[in-house]
């Protein structure tokens, strides 16, 4: 049975796996990353950990998920915000020349979205998209199990998507896109402002809404769930994926919202994309198994 690296590098912290075909995990080794140290610290952290792998020469492709779009054709993140060495960094190219081992690298979402396509609530179907519903809102999409990247590794940035253009204006994501209309932030920052300061997390805008029948957290509950079906609709009539796999923190909630979000999501879409699945992400560990699957995907 074939071997594969998968790595999960994020700007805290670095997971190293032996992952073999089944998507089983047989060894985890981890570390800091010095995501704000030079780029040689960090490369030359990664390789001692790659060499904790004990029989390394087992393996036949090396797989990066990484925060950031990247740029397939020179192998190296385009963004690297958490990591800022390692913005516009040969990462692909220098891993494979240390180790003569063929390297894949895509953002995190895409890896997850391998990860459920392989062996998840995407397993078996032709076009997958994975959506993070967290702090932020995410995108990843695999058609094959390929995942697609685009140009310049933008593809499936749907924060940005505008929904509201009488919205919000933050940071530098559009005004009234997704993220800032419906993301877990952002129902928070709303019942912050409209209901009380105090409140810390979504899940408490949520038992305002469903379980003390508070009619300004209920309406931004309403609004969320209009907002993300807006950018589900708008991504489906691009893909027609057979399955949207939702993952992330504020799914935690779903009983309260997914029903809502299928049936406003259907009210917008041809009638022919109706019956579009939506499933929550299955995996406990997508970032390490997605990653361990982008070099068999390109058939290694």
């Amino acid at each position: 049975m074939k071997k594969y690296l998968g790595i999960d590098l994020g700007g805290t912290n670095v997971r190293v796996a032996k992952i073999n075909t089944e998507g089983e995990i047989e060894q985890v080794v981890k570390g800091p990353s010095y995501g704000l140290e030079s780029a040689d610290k960090i490369i030359n952290n990664l390789f001692s950990l790659i060499r904790l792998i004990d029989n390394l020469d087992e393996v036949v492709g090396i797989g990066l998920g990484v925060p950031g779009p990247v740029d397939q054709k020179k192998g190296w993140m385009n963004m690297a915000s958490n990591i800022p060495s390692l913005g516009k960094y040969p990462l692909v190219h220098v891993i494979e020349e240390e180790f003569n081992i063929p390297v894949a690298m895509d953002n995190d979402a895409n890896v997850a979205c391998l990860a459920e396509a392989y062996f998840g609530a995407g397993k078996d179907k032709d076009a997958v998209v994975y959506v993070t519903h967290s702090t932020g809102i995410g995108c990843g999409i695999c058609i094959n199990r390929q995942t697609i990247s685009g140009a310049h590794g933008f593809a499936g940035e749907i924060g940005n998507i505008i929904v509201n253009r009488e919205g919000d204006k933050i940071n530098h994501l559009n005004r009234g896109a997704i993220e800032i209309e419906a993301s877990g932030t952002n129902i928070v920052r709303k019942a912050k402002e409209r209901i009380d300061e105090n409140i810390e997390h979504a899940g408490q805008v949520f038992n305002l809404a469903f379980k003390e029948d508070n009619k300004i957290a209920l309406k931004i509950i309403d609004d969320m769930t209009t907002d993300f079906a807006i950018a589900l609709a708008n991504v489906a009539h691009v893909i027609d994926p057979d399955v949207f796999v939702i993952g992330g923190g504020v799914t935690k909630s779903k009983d309260y919202y997914f029903e809502a979000l299928i049936d406003k999501f259907k009210s917008m879409v041809h009638e022919g994309m109706k019956e579009t699945e939506f499933q929550v992400a299955q995996l406990e560990e997508p970032g390490l198994i997605g990653a361990a699957m982008l070099p068999r995907s390109k058939g290694e």
